[in-house]
């Protein structure tokens, strides 16, 4: 049933799994990138440790948050093509 009781057809019902599926490669795709991102700029390429240290924990966890919230305003923006305030 749709939003409004109305029964949805096959092909109504294939649209819908057709975006959901785009969506979830969007967000799959969109954690690759943060993950290649954050990891490129914030541990060293010689591995001293076999696990983060401090220095390398709080740049991701500052990395990671700003990815999001870049991603985040640039959804606003095409959403709405007005700039945020």
């Amino acid at each position: 049933m749709g939003a409004n009781n109305i029964p949805l057809s096959a092909l109504d019902k294939e649209q819908i799994f057709g975006m959901a599926e785009k969506e979830m490669e969007y967000r799959v795709e969109l954690f690759n990138k943060m993950t290649q991102t954050c990891f490129k700029k914030c541990v060293d390429n010689k591995y001293r440790e076999n696990e983060l240290n401090m220095g390398e924990n709080s740049c991701i966890d500052r990395c990671v948050s700003k990815y999001w919230h870049v991603t985040n305003l640039i959804g606003q923006l095409l959403g709405t093509g007005k700039p945020p305030m």
